[in-house]
């Protein structure tokens, strides 16, 4: 299984970099990371298609396709780790997506999978790639027994 995190911006260093790095470092199989980012003037709906061009065309043929949304459905870890085992013992890889600052083209969100979200709150994009290490790890760690999630 082959888990991929495509991320619209770069990331600068900081505290949510450091955060994310600490937790990519612990994930086996681990988390690649793909940024893209437009650096055409667009604004509104122009950009957020653009935005979803450049998604679509790094997210890996046949993999499971996990859109990350505000409106999307909130799962605890343990069903989170579940639905990681599930596609692990599938044999899956595991495309996430993060849009930008307005968010993902419906084009994408049809197109996905599942979407999940992290509660009705607006999350700063690069601290919903910190959290989204951070899960897949706590993820990783229930299926493995490990005591680093406790109920």
């Amino acid at each position: 299984m082959r888990l991929t995190l495509i991320a619209v911006g770069r990331a600068k260093r900081g505290p949510e970099q450091e955060l994310f790095n600490s937790y990519q470092k612990r994930l086996n199989p681990g988390l690649d990371l793909i940024e893209v980012e437009e650096k055409r003037p667009l604004s509104g709906a122009e950009l957020k298609a653009r935005e979803a061009e450049l998604i679509a065309a790094k997210i890996p043929d046949g993999a499971f396709l996990v859109a990350l949304d505000e409106r999307g459905k909130p799962l605890s870890s343990r069903k989170f780790a579940e639905k990681l085992g599930d596609l692990r013992d599938g044999g899956r890889d595991i495309a996430f997506i993060i849009g930008g600052a307005d968010g993902l083209d419906e084009s994408l969100r049809a197109r996905a999978d599942m979407i999940l979200g992290f509660g009705p709150q607006t999350w700063p994009h690069m601290l919903v790639r910190a959290m989204l290490a951070e899960q897949v790890y706590r993820g990783q760690s229930i299926l493995a027994g490990h005591p680093y999630h406790r109920d």
